[in-house]
């Protein structure tokens, strides 16, 4: 069975990348099943974004090959991985549920486009739930004076060479700089707000007191400021100047468990591209 193979690369723009990229692949004998392109404004950065799939017999050297004889000469950042082997995705999770139950009904039912191999929690409220589904389950408590440094190690200990992405299921921990250093891995975080507006804690509170008609949920990549991240995926919805803060926070869960796991599929799929604080989603 051939292998089916992304292509994933940005460079600054300027004509002949399409037709060099897919002269390469075709000299390799790929068979292209789908293309997305996106050129930025050239008044701006110019930048072109790519994002291939293909079909391939033999794919070894391939990639040693596409370095030199392609993006070398295009001044690429690009990838080259197998479609064939999903993403390992570890969760992190806190007392609220949705989002994690949500995660592992979609896994069960193979809509991630990605494997999950654990879950981890600061609270050992879900260990039955998850271990029913027969992932493993960690209960990591976050107490004492040096309660966050210690958490931290041993998540650390879990998550190295363990997983490819770890998505925060409504973790209400703030990771530090020096462990996503660390860690090295993309995190992805659902913030139950539309973002920018109403960062940080109780944001539905937040929102009910500014009078909002509409309140949203918001994926985005976790970086060191606290929720600025590049947003990868965004919804909201309607609501009245009746709805006190307990109706929002549950019209809001749907929308968190549906934003977080567009995000999570997009992103297991290699259809995120980060560029700055931006993201560009084929």
């Amino acid at each position: 069975m051939p292998d089916r193979m992304r292509l994933v690369a940005f460079c600054p723009d300027r004509p002949g990348i399409v037709a060099a990229v897919s002269r390469f692949l075709f000299e390799a004998e790929a068979n292209i099943i789908s293309l997305d392109q996106f050129s930025s404004d050239p008044d701006q950065d110019g930048t072109f974004f790519l994002r291939m799939e293909f079909t391939l017999q033999d794919g070894d050297g391939l990639s040693e090959r596409f370095g030199p004889e392609i993006a070398e000469q295009f001044e690429m950042s690009w990838t080259i991985t197998s479609a064939m082997r999903p993403k390992r995705i570890a969760v992190l999770a806190s007392r609220e549920d949705h989002c994690l139950h949500e995660l592992l009904w979609r896994w069960r039912r193979d809509e991630l486009a990605g494997d999950l191999v654990l879950v981890a929690s600061n609270h050992p409220d879900h260990r039955e739930a998850v271990e029913r589904t027969g992932l493993p389950y960690h209960y990591v408590p976050v107490a004492g004076a040096d309660g966050k440094a210690a958490a931290e190690a041993r998540l650390l200990e879990l998550l190295r060479d363990s997983c490819d992405v770890v998505v925060l299921a409504r973790y209400m921990q703030i990771l530090s700089p020096g462990f996503l250093q660390q860690l090295a891995l993309p995190v992805i975080n659902i913030h139950h707000s539309f973002l920018p507006a109403f960062v940080g804690a109780d944001p539905y509170r937040q929102a009910k007191a500014r009078g909002v008609k509409l309140i949203g949920a918001t994926a985005h990549y976790v970086t060191d400021e606290l929720d600025a991240g590049p947003i990868i995926e965004q919804d909201v919805i309607r609501v009245g100047h009746d709805y006190d803060v307990a109706t929002l926070t549950r019209l809001g869960a749907d929308i968190e468990r549906t934003v977080l796991v567009r995000a999570v599929r997009w992103h297991c799929e290699d259809r995120v591209l980060r560029h700055g604080n931006s993201t560009v989603v084929f």
